[in-house]
């Protein structure tokens, strides 16, 4: 079972990974669109902040990694590092194929599309309603919070902001910090189940945070910059005190929910509070992130099913 065990662990790292590289760029692409970052210093940014944030969380926010951990009872252990490995290279590869074509897809709403496929294709797990009512609706609250959130501050600031290229800056910094927050509580809860699977000891809870964070921070530091592009200049025209207003809207939700123990889709909030904030949001940009969002479900849920199906034979 070690051997099972240590592959969740490798697989949840190739995870936490690649939400780093495909995930994070999100919280610089507004400061980056409209000039108040350079690409490479964002990434800097947005790589130590979300290094910050994920460390934090286990002392700030553990409700979140609390209330993904209970999504599924697994059951048999040998089923359950299946349903696991299944979920997680669902994760990766649909990941992988939306940054190919620059599209900033919810690695929150494919770890749950992952973790159900995986789970159906068990017959021993079972699903806890109560922790699936609020991963549900973090992920149903995320677009219209978001949405309301960039346009309220948008209205909030219209003509009281001077200089608001040092806003966006500092405001890139906090939706990056909460970016790893949240996310980072999401991936450590699957690494605090990789460490059950293993059984024996174990490194503290802290410990598993900080590679967490480490492992999150490399891959942001790589950048994904068609990501950052889609977002910052090609889904809405964004005057520097509008993309302070989608990010401070995005940087309001996702700490509500984190303090409130919801698992929120970053990706979501921070679209979302671009399009409140933004004027003239591109339709069609709009139908091709829609169109990801719709599919993630079916398809991490299907490629986890049939994955755990094979390893289970």
């Amino acid at each position: 079972m070690g051997g099972s065990g240590g592959l969740v662990h490798l697989l949840t790292l190739a995870v936490i990974f690649v939400n780093g590289w495909t995930d994070a760029p999100n919280a610089i692409a507004t400061a980056v669109g409209s000039g108040a970052l350079t690409f490479r210093r964002g990434v800097v940014l947005a790589a130590a902040c979300n290094f910050a944030g994920a460390a934090l969380a286990c002392l700030c926010f553990p409700a979140v990694a609390d209330t993904v951990g209970e999504l599924v009872a697994f059951g048999d252990p040998r089923s359950a590092a299946a349903a696991l490995n299944a979920a997680l290279l669902s994760i990766v590869l649909w990941a992988v194929a939306a940054w190919r074509f620059g599209l900033p897809t919810s690695e929150s709403h494919a770890l749950l599309a992952g973790l159900s496929g995986g789970a159906l294709a068990l017959g021993s797990a079972s699903l806890n309603a109560g922790a699936w009512i609020k991963a549900l609706a973090g992920l149903g609250l995320s677009l219209p919070a978001g949405v309301l959130a960039g346009r309220l501050i948008r209205g909030t600031l219209a003509g009281r902001i001077r200089r608001p290229a040092r806003g966006q800056r500092w405001a890139a910094a906090l939706t990056a910090l909460l970016h790893g927050a949240q996310d980072g509580q999401k991936f450590l809860a699957l690494l605090l189940l990789a460490q059950g699977l293993e059984g024996g000891g174990s490194p503290s809870r802290l410990g598993l945070a900080l590679l967490t964070a480490g492992v999150m921070a490399l891959g942001t530091a790589l950048g994904g910059k068609p990501i950052v592009e889609k977002v910052g200049t090609e889904l809405a025209s964004l005057s520097p005190a509008e993309g302070l207003a989608a990010d401070l809207g995005a940087g309001a939700v996702l700490l509500a929910c984190s303090a409130l123990g919801l698992p929120v889709s970053t990706t979501h909030a921070k679209v979302a509070a671009v399009c409140g904030a933004g004027r003239g949001a591109s339709r069609a940009v709009m139908g091709q992130m829609a169109g990801a969002w719709i599919l993630t479900f079916p398809a991490c849920g299907g490629i986890a099913f049939l994955l755990a199906r094979i390893m289970q034979g």
